[in-house]
């Protein structure tokens, strides 16, 4: 890759495949209304809003009011689309509208896939955005990290996992929702439809790609940014389905629902790597966190308010009592290719951040150097700024990365540098220099090196000792 260097990172934050803001994972949004629905003190916790004349739902037994509903518009749809699921989305949308509080303002066109359509739709935009050697310079920089193991097949996982978990999305480009669809609507339809006109409101309302700089070339150039705005989109998304299922869906919705997920089976992602699934999971699960806590605070208008003044880091993200005020650290680091000498190229530099930080101690590709969550979650809470490089060598195939992170102070150094030694000696062995500032640990064919000044530390990892001291050398 010449040119400007891209951060990695967002292949596995903001998806393969860029254009569809959400690919929502039918593991996420069904296991998030079964857990939440069985208990009777979510919604009040959250303050569902009460709708004194919901809309009529087709297949319910319940005799419901008509309602005063937000003005909407007629929405285009393709031929195929059959009139009486047309009707029951015009329903959706004028709920969501209304419990949301964001009118749909232009026409979107909606789209009924088979799986196996949308399977098709997938490999051919995978193949025009995502390339087997944008996949393997991926696994170079995670496994630089120990995040995956040098020789795995991310561009097949990938292709494989969003095609098994894709359950609809809306595409930011074409202003088209997709909901996939083998026999009826049911009430698993209707739930991924609610989540995904969310999206179409947040793209009309606030500008998802320009108004929010949520673009690809945006999270080349910040991918820590994108990562805090993608939870944002999914949180507010992720509630309001909710929000909406708690309302409006009928006996014969959850009855789907619960079939569903009784049912439910996702090979590829039960199987996949333990960061990626957390990863995937983030969004959703640590954004509707995020969400929730600033909706308790003044309902949908502080969300709305939200995108005025959008969060900008997953510390943020995983701490909502810091947004908007704690804002990262700036840290640099000089470039060093001229130091690694012929044949080695930038792949990737960036913010790992908060987030990141705790999957490497809790979710790397070795078991046994997989710390406790709970223990990894406090070494990374007193993040506040990072910066790191990732460089390889094609001809030797060596890689060579460094991380600096400054922490909120010298106590929370010292934490991360504690739960950072147990990590990396469960992962190497016993370090070959352990003093109370310098550590480092050899294998055959890598070799560690971190260093701990006040509320400083300093990751280096490259596949020899000489390699890692020069860039040492070089760092002011």
């Amino acid at each position: 890759m010449n040119g400007t260097p891209e951060t990695r990172r967002l292949v596995i934050t903001c998806g393969v495949l860029f254009l569809a803001v959400c690919f929502c994972l039918s593991l996420v949004s069904i296991g998030y209304v079964m857990l939440n629905f069985r208990d009777p003190y979510f919604f009040s916790a959250t303050q569902t809003p009460t709708i004194t004349s919901p809309i009529d739902d087709p297949n319910s037994n319940n005799q419901r009011g008509t309602p005063s509903v937000v003005s909407t518009p007629t929405i285009s749809t393709s031929d195929e689309l059959p009139f009486e699921i047309a009707q029951q989305m015009d329903r959706i949308q004028e709920q969501v509208s209304e419990i949301r509080g964001l009118p749909l303002q232009d026409p979107v066109t909606r789209l009924l896939l088979t799986r196996q359509e949308l399977r098709q739709r997938l490999i051919d935009d995978f193949n025009k955005d995502y390339s087997i050697e944008k996949a393997n310079e991926d696994v170079i920089v995670l496994s630089a990290f120990g995040l995956l193991e040098q020789d795995f097949d991310l561009y097949n996982f990938f292709l494989e996992l969003y095609t098994e978990q894709i359950s609809g999305f809306y595409d930011t480009e074409t202003k088209e929702m997709y909901v996939v669809m083998e026999d009826r609507f049911s009430g698993l339809h209707k739930l991924t439809y609610a989540h995904e006109f969310v999206h179409a409101l947040q793209d009309q309302h606030f500008d998802i790609k320009d108004g929010l700089g949520y673009s690809e070339e945006a999270c080349e150039e910040d991918s820590e940014r994108c990562a805090a705005i993608k939870a944002l989109l999914e949180g507010d998304a992720s509630l309001m389905e909710l929000h909406w299922f708690s309302v409006y869906a009928s006996q014969q919705d959850l009855a789907d629902i619960q079939e569903y997920f009784q049912n439910y089976e996702s090979p590829i992602f039960d199987s996949s790597p333990a960061f990626i699934q957390a990863d995937l999971l983030f969004p959703y699960m640590a954004g509707q966190a995020f969400v929730e806590h600033i909706f308790k605070s003044g309902g949908w208008e502080a969300v709305n308010q939200a995108y005025l003044d959008i969060p900008v880091s997953t510390e943020q993200i995983l701490h909502p009592e810091r947004y908007p005020n704690v804002k990262p650290l700036s840290v640099n680091l000089p470039d060093i290719i001229d130091l690694l000498g012929d044949g080695w190229r930038e792949l990737s530099r960036g913010v790992l951040g908060e987030w990141y930080t705790r999957l490497i101690l809790s979710h790397g590709h070795a078991p046994q150097a997989r710390l406790d969550e709970s223990m990894a979650e406090s070494a990374a809470e007193g993040w506040g700024g990072d910066a790191y490089m990732v460089y390889h060598n094609e001809l030797s195939n060596e890689t060579a990365m460094v991380l600096m992170t400054v922490w909120e102070n010298e106590r929370e150094a010292f934490e991360f540098t504690d739960k950072f030694y147990k990590h990396t000696t469960a992962r190497f062995g016993q370090p070959v220099i352990n003093n109370s500032d310098i550590f480092a640990w050899e294998t055959e064919a890598t070799y560690t090196r971190f260093h701990i000044f006040a509320d400083t530390t300093i990751w280096i990892f490259a596949n020899d000792k000489g390699t890692t001291e020069a860039i040492w050398e070089s760092l002011p």
